[in-house]
């Protein structure tokens, strides 16, 4: 069996072509690709500007791009310590299997360390059985109890304006 060369990078903004391709993949995976709205212009201001908001690490086989991870910094209360929220992990189907992910995760886990993270957190479908065989792997215990809530763009845009209508 071939050992392949596998690297973990941090992204730079010339990968954004690969980025725009990776999360339009991704969105595919999920089975919502008409959910993916990035475009190369908001990535290169969110990602690399002044301020990131989030950050991606790149997976690359013998210098070609095969995977992502984006993630960004979040802050338990009950813990009293930063920790990291994985949005999004992605390996292309042809390279799965061949510790791509795995070496993904190595890497958000040091990232955590360094940062005096005590979590790191992120959703998986329950249709994945695959991902949740591959976290539960890594040592990632699988919550059920709690449900992901998500306030849409409308849905915020309408509670504002209720908010400005309070006295």
């Amino acid at each position: 069996m071939n050992k392949i060369n596998i690297s973990i990078r941090d992204a730079l903004p010339t990968d954004i072509p690969n980025i725009m391709k990776f999360i339009h993949l991704k969105a595919e995976f999920d089975g919502c690709p008409e959910t993916a709205k990035a475009t190369p212009q908001k990535l290169e201001e969110d990602f690399f500007g002044d301020k990131p908001l989030a950050f991606i690490l790149l997976a690359e086989v013998d210098g070609n791009a095969v995977g992502f991870a984006t993630y960004h910094f979040i802050y338990s209360t009950f813990l009293a310590k930063p920790g990291i929220w994985l949005d999004d992990l992605y390996v292309k189907a042809e390279h799965r299997n061949k510790r791509v992910g795995e070496l993904l995760m190595l890497r958000l886990c040091q990232i955590a360390q360094e940062k005096g993270c005590g979590r790191i957190d992120w959703t998986v479908a329950k249709s994945n059985d695959r991902g949740i065989k591959f976290y539960e792997r890594m040592g990632s215990k699988i919550v059920e109890r709690v449900r992901l809530c998500r306030l849409d763009s409308q849905a915020i845009a309408t509670n504002a304006s209720l908010q400005e209508k309070i006295p």
